[in-house]
């Protein structure tokens, strides 16, 4: 139904966000990070916005009332108030259709199961806003409304949601000039679109003999049944919203019902002509109008008694009257009440929502946990894990990433000399772009997150028991960072949380037992590439917020300071860095415009970088390391949006040999035990 593009970098906006944001068609379309599709506008900068459709969904969005977005898209779907303009554009005939309007706020699985096939699974998108229609105007095409939200393109075809109040109002001005003429069809054949929310006097109601149904409650109180269709996504607790919900509509429909009864209760009082009925649906009119805006139902009654014909100023009409002022009275009453029940149980389902995703996320552990045999075996190994004799000192430890289709706890165990892996224990967190370096024997995890949630939270792994622990959390959240290990100190250098790069360093003493503060960078760097040799640490690329960069530098604790390094040949970010025969390869990575193949080594005896052979395929966020004198990349995004599924590997004298593997998988992070 709706496609969207993943961006894995950082920015304060859409001009800092270069591959990606500027370069969108390089990263897949099925990756979701909120700062690379989004403009990220303010709630008071947001004018509007754009969904998504194609034909087959066109017609539920239409006639079900309701818009919706895949969930990294609730940044700013959050940001719609009621009122907010809302358009809707068909992917397959690149037609933009309005003017529709926001009829609540911008929720999380307002309908839990909108646009499946036959409600048996739950929505691909969730962040929605019930809507109605502002004004029915004939679509405009692409080169009719391209011009007014260019800055939105990022790509040929391909534009951001987000519109501003410049942007919403030309658009809204070029919609109104070719209105739907009243009585006809609604454009192209689409579903029959209908405006919701709009009251039926009681007087039509009477006269057509209508009886209050539940669903159309809403209409005098401020209880959105879209709670309703919240309320069935909780597994534990819907129930209870359920009944609460149904004894507020029996609640609604007993005040309709006493309000026909005040309009039966002198039913022969006619004066010349004219019914008490007419007096009756007068005073409803007043309340209709808006009493509680303009004065009191007394003050209103009041005014309306100086116009009235002089049959109703007879006693009995008066005191109809005053029995529906009391009637409004109790209304209004009734609607505040309903107005703060409303608003408890948005905040319950708000707070179900985020245990119902903390249970999800635990059961995706757990299954995960379950599965202690192979994930993967190559098509050549047929026999049994313990017949093939494999070195533990020889392997590479997998974790974290993106396969695709899900986000990963996984912790895998690659024999990459016979390609094939075993899955261990996963880490009690589903985590991307983090960073390892290994202390005490154990492997330690260090931040990183997924979309655009960033973590603070650090975990080791002890592979002589197969467990894991918490340890102290860093200062900040933060991801896309370096780390490596310097005389039995932790360090983490650098990253980014989505807004902004950092150049901190951080220091974990576990003496102290917890992370220290020390002398930080030159330079910000997100997406950087860190690693130890000879008791120095070294830090290349990266991207500092507007450029990816060239530059380097490295830390000797025993100047205790950062100093300049020789620039690389190449700009580079979500590149590798690892040693080999103590020098440093840069290898791969992102350089402003597209993913490199290029690689470079460092000689610190020379104090120099040498451009080294060209991998096969040109990839970033992949991970690497060494085994026995060759250096394996493993994954990686590759330019055309494709998650790499292969492995290269680099031995002296023998240049760069690829492998296939059977599992795609990106933004992972490896280490190799010493």
């Amino acid at each position: 139904m709706h496609s969207f593009v993943l961006i894995p970098l950082v920015g304060a906006g859409r001009k800092t966000h270069t591959y990606i944001v500027d370069k969108g068609e390089h990263m897949p379309s099925n990756f979701v990070n909120s700062t690379s599709y989004a403009r990220n506008l303010e709630k008071s900068q947001l004018g509007g916005v754009i969904f998504g459709c194609k034909k087959n969904t066109m017609s539920e969005c239409l006639s079900e009332q309701i818009f919706g977005l895949p969930a990294p898209h609730f940044s700013y779907v959050k940001n719609i108030d009621p009122g907010l303009p809302l358009f809707l554009f068909n992917y397959e005939n690149k037609k933009l259709y309005g003017i529709f309007e926001a009829a609540g706020a911008g929720q999380m699985n307002i309908n839990p199961y909108g646009w499946t096939t036959d409600g048996s699974r739950r929505t691909q998108y969730p962040a929605q806003v019930q809507i109605r229609v502002r004004l029915q105007c004939h679509p405009l095409s692409e080169e009719k409304f391209k011009p007014i939200i260019a800055d939105n393109y990022y790509r040929y075809h391909h534009f951001w949601f987000e519109l501003d109040h410049a942007q919403t109002s030309k658009l809204m001005s070029l919609f109104a000039s070719s209105p739907v003429a009243p009585g006809t069809s609604a454009p192209e054949n689409t579903a029959k679109w209908r405006t919701i929310y709009q009251p039926i006097s009681l007087s039509e109601r009477r006269d057509e003999g209508y009886k209050p149904l539940a669903s159309e409650v809403e209409n005098h109180t401020s209880c959105s049944l879209n709670f309703m269709n919240d309320a069935s996504s909780l597994d534990g607790k819907d129930k209870l919203l359920e009944n609460q919900l149904n004894t507020n509509i029996v609640e609604q429909v007993e005040k309709d019902l006493t309000l026909q009864q005040l309009q039966g209760l002198a039913p022969n009082h006619e004066h010349k002509g004219s019914s008490l009925r007419d007096c009756v649906q007068g005073s409803t009119a007043i309340n209709d109008m808006g009493v509680e805006e303009n004065g009191s139902a007394e003050e209103q009654m009041g005014l309306g008694e100086k116009n009235e014909k002089p049959y109703c100023a007879s006693f009995d009409c008066q005191s109809i009257i005053a029995q529906l002022v009391q009637g409004i009275e109790e209304l209004k009453a009734f609607k505040t009440e309903q107005t703060v029940k409303a608003y408890h149980m948005e905040q319950k389902l708000v707070e179900a929502e985020e245990q119902i995703q903390q249970l999800k996320n635990r059961c995706m552990m757990l299954e995960s946990m379950s599965n202690l045999s192979f994930t993967e075996i190559s098509d050549t190994a047929s026999d049994s894990f313990e017949k093939l004799n494999l070195d533990p000192t020889k392997s590479i430890y997998l974790v974290g990433g993106y396969d695709g289709e899900s986000w990963l706890s996984a912790l895998d165990l690659y024999f990459p000399l016979q390609d094939v892996s075993k899955s261990l224990r996963p880490m009690s967190t589903i985590r991307s772009y983090t960073s390892l370096t290994q202390f005490n024997d154990e492997i330690y995890v260090i931040g990183g997150g997924i979309g655009d949630s960033w973590y603070a939270t650090v975990e080791s792994y002890n592979p002589a028991n197969d467990q894991w622990a918490l340890r102290p959390a860093l200062t900040r959240k933060k991801g896309s960072l370096g780390g490596a290990t310097l005389n039995d100190k932790i360090f983490v250098i650098g990253g980014g949380n989505g807004l902004e790069c950092f150049s901190d360093v951080e220091m974990l003493d576990l003496d102290v037992g917890r992370w220290i503060p020390t002398r930080s960078m030159l330079q910000k760097r997100f997406a950087l590439a860190a690693v130890e040799l000879n008791g120095v640490l070294y830090a290349t690329g990266g991207y500092d917020g507007s450029n990816y960069l060239r530059s380097a530098e490295r830390f000797d604790p025993r100047e205790h300071c950062w100093s300049r390094i020789p620039n690389m040949n190449t700009k580079r970010g979500c590149h590798s860095l690892v040693v080999l025969n103590e020098k440093l390869y840069a290898l791969g990575g992102f350089d402003g415009n597209t993913m490199v193949s290029s690689t470079e080594i460092f000689d610190p005896r020379l104090s120099m970088w040498m451009d080294g052979e060209a991998m096969n395929t040109s990839r970033g966020y992949s991970a690497a390391a060494v085994v026995d004198e060759s250096i394996y990349v493993i994954g990686g995004v590759k330019d055309g949006e494709i998650i790499v599924d292969t492995v290269e590997h680099f031995k002296m004298g023998e240049g760069w040999q690829e492998s296939r593997t059977t599992r795609k998988r990106c933004f992972l992070s490896a280490i190799v035990l010493q």
